[in-house]
């Protein structure tokens, strides 16, 4: 039999939800550059798509991961 395991916050944080939706729309731009035949958007894409990935990261690193301290103070709200 597995295990049961708890996941409460399984990537739903503010770091999360913000990487998702500058990579959801940067993929969005990637698409319509290649409908377009047009490097320049592509590549606006492609950074757009690192601007998300480092924003992620940075909001994790400032607490607002799964298990950040952010995180943490907002589920003794009672």
């Amino acid at each position: 039999m597995a295990e049961f395991h708890d996941d409460d916050h399984h990537g739903n944080s503010l770091a999360a939800w913000v990487m998702v939706g500058i990579v959801l729309l940067a993929t969005a731009v990637m698409s319509l550059a290649v409908v377009i035949a047009s490097v320049g958007l592509f590549i606006a894409g492609v950074v757009l798509t690192v601007i998300g990935l480092v924003a992620g990261k940075v909001l994790a690193l400032a607490g607002h991961g799964v298990n950040g301290a952010v995180a943490r103070a907002d589920t003794n709200l009672s």
